[in-house]
Formats: C-alpha cells, sequence, structure tokens
C-alpha cells in the first residue's frame, strides 16, 4: 500500500511509477475548500471525469474526489490494458494463419509474455496524463485525493476536510465480483483488476465466467500459448447475445484452443501437488457438457491461475449514503430515476454506480445527462440512450438496440435482414469471412429495432447502425449511402438493398413492367 492507502501497481517498473504519479501523486496536497460548490462529484473514473471537466468547462464550481486511481477501471484495469493485451494475441495470431495469405513464417511464433506486459503498461502511462489530477487542476477542478463520504444532505467530508455542494454526484462504479465458491480465496485468484500485474504467462489457466470479459482474456491467453479452460454456468458463451454470434466466437474460441466447459459450475476449489483444482458439478440450468476437450461435470480441472469473470459490484460502500438520504443496495447499487436523481434531489448518480449496463462509453453520456440535469434545470432521460456494445473476441460481437427474442418478448414483431460476410468482396478479400450483419426492423416498416455484427472489426461498424437508430434512419434510406468499395460496412448497405427489394411486389413490379413497354 502506499501512503495515500492505494494498492500499489506491480511490477513497480518506471511505467507504473509514472501511472501513479500521474492518477495519483504521491506528494498531492489537497485544497482547501470552496465556501460551496456547484457540484461535488465523488469517484473519478469515467462518468466523474466527464462530469468534472465538462462542468467546470461550462463556469461551474467543482470538486473531484478519488480514492485510488483517477481514471478508474477503463484505463488501470480494464479498456486501455486489456485491448493492449488483444492486440498483441491478435498479431501472434495473424502470424500463425499468415500461410493462408502466401506468406512464409518458419515455425511457431515466439510470445515474449514479459514484452507484451510491458508494451501495455508503457501505453497506459501515456494515456494516463488525460485522466491526471494535474490535468484536471489547470481546468479548474478542485481534485481531492482520499475517502470521500457524506455527512450530511449538503456536504461531504474528504482528508478531514467539508466540501458543501448546491448538487453532488456519485460516480463510485463498481468492482470484480467473486463468487463464494469454497476454497477459492485460499487458494488465490486473479480478477481484470489484478490480471495485468502478471509478469510470467501461466502455463494453464481457467477462467471462470464466459462473458465478454472471460471470452476476450481466455483467447488471448491462449492465443499466447497458455492453456485455458473457460468455465461457464450457460448453455453457450455470451449469453446475453444473439444465438448466431456465440456459435461464431465459440468455434473461434475453440479454434485457439480454448477448452470449454459449459452448464458447469465450480464447487470448490483446492490446492493439489501441481497446481489448483476446480471441481465442477452441473448448473442445475442446462445440460453439461464439454468442448474442444473441455471438462464436463465431475471432472476436476488442473490450472496454475484462476481468473475470476462473473460481473461487477457496485461500490457504495464508506460514501455514508444513509446521512445523505441517498438510498441503496448491494446489488444493484445506487437507486435514480430516469434523470439519474438519487432520493436526495440534491444528488445525482451517474456510471456503473447506478446502472447494469457497464459500459465506458455508456457513463460518458451519463455524465453529459447529469451536467445538463443537475446545472440547467434540464430533462434529459437515461432511457433515451441509444446504448450500444462491443466484445472485442476475434471475431468482435457488436450490438445495438433489441435481440429478435427481446422485441418478441414486448410483443414487438420484427422482420430480420441477415447478410453474411461471405459474400461480402472485402472480406474475402482479407480472409474475415466468418461473420455477418443481422438487423431488425419493425414489421411493416424499415425502422430498425436492432442489430447484431460479427466481424473482426465489428465495433468499428456498428455507429452507421446506432446512429441510423437514434436518428430515426430506416434500412431502406442506408441504401442510398454511398459506401466506399471495398470495405466490409458495405454488408450493411447490402442489407438496405435486400429491405428495398422486399418492396418489388409483383403488383408493382407489373405495373413498372407496364410502363416500360409502354415507353419503349
Amino acid at each position: 500500500m502506499s501512503e495515500h492507502g492505494v494498492v500499489r501497481l506491480e511490477p513497480w517498473d518506471e511505467h507504473n511509477q509514472t501511472l501513479v504519479a500521474n492518477v495519483h501523486p504521491p506528494a498531492w496536497v489537497n485544497p482547501q475548500p470552496a465556501g460551496r460548490y456547484n457540484l461535488v462529484v465523488i469517484g473519478a473514473g469515467t462518468a466523474g471525469l466527464v462530469t468534472a471537466a465538462g462542468a467546470a468547462g461550462l463556469g461551474a464550481r467543482v470538486a473531484l474526489i478519488e480514492r485510488d486511481l483517477m481514471g478508474g477501471d477503463c484505463l488501470n484495469v480494464g479498456c486501455v490494458p486489456s485491448k493492449a493485451l488483444i492486440r498483441a494475441a491478435h498479431a501472434a495470431a495473424d502470424v500463425r494463419e499468415a500461410g493462408a495469405l502466401g506468406i512464409g513464417v518458419p515455425g511457431e511464433p515466439t510470445v515474449d509474455f514479459p514484452a507484451v506486459m510491458r508494451r501495455m503498461r508503457r501505453l497506459r502511462a501515456e494515456l494516463s496524463p488525460i485522466d491526471s489530477a494535474a490535468r484536471f487542476k489547470g481546468l479548474g477542478v478542485d481534485v481531492f485525493l482520499g475517502q470521500g463520504a457524506f455527512t450530511a444532505r449538503d456536504a461531504i467530508t474528504v482528508d478531514g476536510r467539508t466540501l458543501r455542494f448546491k448538487k453532488a454526484v456519485i460516480a463510485t462504479g463498481a468492482r470484480a465480483a467473486a463468487p463464494p465458491i469454497p476454497g477459492l480465496v485460499e487458494a488465490g485468484y486473479v480478477t481484470n483488476e489484478s490480471v495485468f500485474s502478471l509478469t510470467t504467462l501461466p502455463r494453464r489457466i481457467a477462467v471462470v465466467g464466459g462473458g465478454p470479459i472471460g471470452c476476450e482474456l481466455a483467447q488471448a491467453f491462449a492465443r499466447f500459448g497458455a492453456r485455458v479452460h473457460v468455465v461457464q454456468t450457460g448453455r453457450q458463451v455470451l449469453d446475453r447475445e444473439d444465438a448466431d454470434a456465440a456459435r461464431l466466437v465459440r468455434a473461434a474460441l475453440e479454434r485457439d484452443g480454448v477448452r470449454l466447459a459449459l452448464g458447469v459450475r465450480v464447487v470448490k476449489v483446492e490446492r493439489g501437488t501441481g497446481g489448483k483444482i476446480l471441481h465442477l458439478a452441473s448448473a442445475g440450468n442446462a445440460r453439461a457438457g464439454g468442448g474442444a476437450g473441455g471438462a464436463g461435470a465431475g471432472e476436476p480441472i488442473e490450472v496454475d491461475e484462476i481468473l475470476v469473470a462473473v460481473g461487477r459490484a457496485p461500490n457504495v460502500e464508506g460514501l455514508g449514503l444513509e446521512a445523505a438520504g441517498v438510498a441503496y443496495d448491494k446489488a444493484s447499487g445506487v437507486k435514480v430515476d430516469d434523470r439519474l436523481r438519487t432520493t436526495n434531489p440534491r444528488v445525482y448518480a451517474a456510471g456503473d454506480i447506478c446502472t447494469p449496463l457497464k459500459f465506458t462509453h455508456h457513463s460518458d453520456f451519463h455524465a453529459r445527462l447529469v451536467i445538463q440535469n443537475a446545472l440547467f434545470l434540464g430533462r434529459a432521460k437515461a432511457s433515451g440512450l441509444v446504448v450500444p456494445r462491443c466484445t472485442y473476441t476475434d471475431p468482435e460481437v457488436a450490438h445495438v438496440g433489441a435481440t429478435a427474442e427481446e422485441a418478441q418478448s414486448r410483443g414487438q414483431r420484427v422482420r430480420t435482414f441477415v447478410q453474411e460476410l461471405t459474400e461480402v468482396d472485402r472480406a474475402r478479400l482479407d480472409g474475415e469471412t466468418e461473420g455477418f450483419v443481422k438487423v431488425h426492423v419493425a414489421e411493416g416498416s424499415d425502422r430498425i429495432v436492432g442489430a447484431t455484427i460479427v466481424a473482426r472489426h465489428a465495433g468499428e461498424m456498428l455507429p452507421e447502425l446506432t446512429m441510423a437508430i437514434s436518428q430515426g434512419v430506416g434500412l431502406g434510406k442506408i441504401a442510398r449511402i454511398i459506401h466506399t468499395y471495398p470495405t466490409q460496412a458495405e454488408g450493411i448497405r447490402k442489407l438496405g438493398d435486400a429491405y428495398n427489394r422486399t418492396r418489388l411486389t409483383p403488383t408493382v413490379k407489373r405495373l413498372f413492367e407496364t410502363w416500360l413497354r409502354w415507353t419503349r
């Protein structure tokens, strides 16, 4: 622990020292509080940083409180480090598959895992000035490092100082959750909050959880050369995604050597002479079954490291929420209305602390909404946000809006249009044909209800469809937009053409034929 109570990042090399010097400077001196702030923000992750910077830029007097590392999960233990690792894993896979492109690469690629992790730490440190205490001080924000807690409905204490406010925002985010598995704590495990401190590649890894984090890191570590097992209680990986998309990701994981144990749960962990042993049983909600050499119920798995990736728990402890009259629970976090107001009308919440959609970009737009509503009597609603998501496996799975099943569950009839990448020229030229673009439109119209893209760069393709949903641009109109050729995004335009062809009914076609004969 450092003198500020922050967990010191490992290894304590020049890159992590630079990171901490920016996002939790050891010599930082908290300022004297102003008489009263327009806005006090607790938590300097994405939601808190965007709120503080935006409010200060509009002329508000703002205080920002952070007990750990500014930048939150995204910079320190989430988006930034994980995508750096995934990029390196892509490179290893590309070298292995270069022969299919006529490029000879002798032997197996050598993965220098310590070098991969050094690169990640260097990039993280290089990006950290954006989220630094010094930058926010320069923006006019009073930055306080320490534990903040409400002492009244309009006051927060930090480092022995009292900050009074007109409005406050709780943006303390969430942390990695761990299931109460007997023996897990004693055997030891890592989460996304500690896995990026590894300096040597574990030879065998068990990933508990087949959601986005579990699948992304399982594939990356398998491509680095580890023997990886994924244990998932559901019948498919990415069980919240389109079933066709999940099947493609499962096939990709198995092709990379990941061993899947689906429909099972870990009932006990113990230390053996050769490593950590996970004992499995049927999850009860699904027929147990392995894949690609994966274990089924009753077959123990022995590994060197366990990565737990089963969800997030909101950071509500130690905030004095009772003193502020803010309702919360430990499972779902702070209670808010559609304008992100808590049960104390002076206090708002934003980001992972108050929503099940735990995405950096969602936290960003929560912050923008809070600025409008808290400072300018706005009436913007969180339910009005169109929130896309992307899982960065290879191929990626990107989604926005409703799935067909979700639409049907609320009584909405949809028509589904699918464009396979095997029929998109650029995908064939790239050798990246495993994927599709799937769009659901409301029955009887071209209004887009939801969309899923599976492609190597699906996240880069999705914004076109996200904009279409948010701006009310129908699928038929997308066909009128000229797309550069050749690109994989042309698959989206092809769906516009497919929709327009459905409008050519036999009656309309006969009318066209009559007109054309008459005008010959």
